[in-house]
């Protein structure tokens, strides 16, 4: 898959009706031998900033699910490993940051969207279609170092 592949599949699928957060692990979810049933369950309570809870970004936690899929520890005192998985969500994060400011789901829609635009469920095309695609094309470069 090319990166451009990646963004256009995570835009495809939250086009779909996927959550932002199941949009960018179903995206990646096959190379890393994660049966789709899995993937979409996994992911589906972490849309709207976590539950519709407005904290952190569903697209930036899917893009987590994957770096943890890429780079995560299997054993609990594998701290190297942890640690250095830790960092890549840290480096995604700021990614994320750097390009809007924010990696908050409320932050986002507040700065992107109206509240009319949210309760109208228009958010989607406004802010979080782009959010998508952006981590999408974020955590393809980062696994593909």
């Amino acid at each position: 898959m090319t990166r451009k592949e990646a963004i256009d599949m995570a835009k495809g699928l939250f086009d779909e009706g996927y959550a932002c957060s199941q949009s960018v692990l179903l995206t990646f979810s096959k190379e890393f031998e994660l049966d789709e049933r899995t993937a979409k369950l996994i992911s589906s309570t972490f849309g709207g900033g976590m539950g519709r809870l407005r904290q952190k970004c569903g697209a930036v936690t899917g893009g987590f699910m994957v770096l943890g899929l890429k780079y995560g520890n299997e054993m609990p005192k594998d701290m190297e490993t942890k640690l250095h998985a830790y960092k890549k969500v840290r480096e995604l994060n700021s990614m994320v940051e750097d390009i809007y400011g924010t990696s908050n789901c409320f932050e986002l829609l507040k700065k992107h969207a109206t509240e009319a635009d949210v309760e109208a469920r228009k958010h989607h095309k406004i802010i979080c279609r782009s959010v998508v695609g952006d981590v999408a094309g974020l955590v393809y470069d980062m696994i593909n170092k």
